[in-house]
């Protein structure tokens, strides 16, 4: 075979070669560009599809028992903290507002009526001081009697052996002595009975003392005791109003026109969309360098990649989702099995990004949590 023949032969080969060579470069050139892209960009980036949409909701129940007069929201409805979501029938309470004021106004006069009282038991106490001091006035005037009396007795007794008296003037003495002396037993009963009184007269008093000294009418048992029952009619007629208690949208209604609803009972449901998180399920291998207050980008279903919300992790949840189940699974046993488990991540997003895009809750979400940034 000629020299240009074996040359023809090379040449292809060569330029397979070649070719090879070129395309070896450009994969390694491809590979080193995709490891520096990578190192760049994904390295220490951890992900999963495994999210889902949270809020906490409100759920709105009554205070008070009644029938519903009016249900002023429908379900989908947007409404702002305070506005008026249901009107019960008030006939119940305002009959039992008015019935509150009545014994409010019954206690208080009650009270009035006490202190009156007590002026009147201090009145019958001085008279009965007078009373016990005219019974001794009269005791001393009796005994003063009775021994002008005895005096008078004694006399004649001794004049009456000689005859000077007769014994029908001693007879008189003798009766006139005994009446007086009855007349000083009487003074000193009615000393007794006076004193009795004035006793009595004291008791009453310091009884009605005790009900109002150290007390107003402000402050009396009975009258703050009307008040608060006041109070709190008051409050239950302005519970028969339903309010929202936070801004969200109305989800779950189950109260109608002429429902009679319970204390306690739920008749809707309040999500806050503009404060709605994600609970992203990552494996617990996934978790080593995750921390609170790492940046999370999150995309959507319902609106496509070509929306990405920003976020921070709050923190962690206590436990795995298995841990909590109605059944939790039971480890302890010779069949045992080992299963990655996975630890829900509460996160945050940037309230501005949930304005201009707001989410529902329970939509699914796809979380990548950037592990560099400590």
């Amino acid at each position: 075979m000629t020299e240009s023949a074996i040359a023809d032969a090379e040449a292809p080969e060569d330029k397979r070669k070649k070719l090879l060579h070129m395309l070896g470069l450009v994969v390694l050139v491809g590979a080193l560009g995709w490891g520096v892209w990578y190192w760049l960009t994904q390295s220490g980036r951890v992900h999963t599809d495994n999210a889902y949409v949270g809020a906490d909701t409100a759920v709105v129940t009554p205070l008070v028992s009644g029938p519903v007069k009016e249900v002023r929201v429908g379900g989908t409805q947007t409404v702002n903290k305070g506005d008026v979501l249901v009107v019960l029938d008030d006939a119940d309470a305002q009959v039992d507002l008015a019935n509150a004021e009545a014994m409010l106004r019954q206690a208080e006069q009650r009270f009035r009526q006490t202190l009156a009282t007590g002026t009147a038991f201090r009145a019958r106490l001085t008279a009965r001081g007078a009373d016990t001091a005219q019974a001794e006035a009269r005791l001393a005037a009796a005994r003063a009697d009775s021994e002008k009396a005895r005096a008078a007795l004694a006399r004649r007794e001794s004049l009456a052996p000689s005859g000077a008296v007769s014994q029908e003037e001693l007879a008189t003495a003798r009766a006139a002595y005994a009446q007086t002396r009855a007349v000083e037993e009487q003074a000193r009963a009615a000393i007794a009975t006076a004193e009795a009184t004035r006793a009595s007269a004291v008791g009453e008093l310091a009884s009605n003392e005790a009900l109002t000294q150290g007390v107003s009418i402000e402050t009396a048992p009975d009258v703050a005791a009307a008040r608060a029952r006041l109070a709190q009619a008051r409050l239950n007629l302005e519970r028969t109003i339903i309010r929202a208690p936070i801004s969200g949208v109305v989800t779950q209604r189950q109260v109608q026109v002429g429902q009679r609803i319970q204390a306690g009972a739920p008749i809707m449901t309040l999500v806050p969309l503009d404060a709605v998180f994600v609970d992203a399920n990552f494996k617990e291998s996934q978790l080593r360098a995750v921390k609170p207050g790492q940046k999370v980008e999150l995309t959507s279903d319902f609106y496509g990649s070509s929306v990405t919300f920003h976020g921070t992790v709050k923190g962690f949840a206590g436990g795995t989702g298995a841990a909590f189940s109605l059944i939790p699974a039971q480890n302890a046993t010779g069949n045992w099995v080992k299963v990655v488990q996975r630890l829900p991540v509460r996160i945050l997003i940037d309230p501005a990004e949930l304005k201009a895009h707001p989410l529902r809750v329970g939509l699914t979400m796809t979380a990548t949590v950037d592990t560099r940034d400590k």
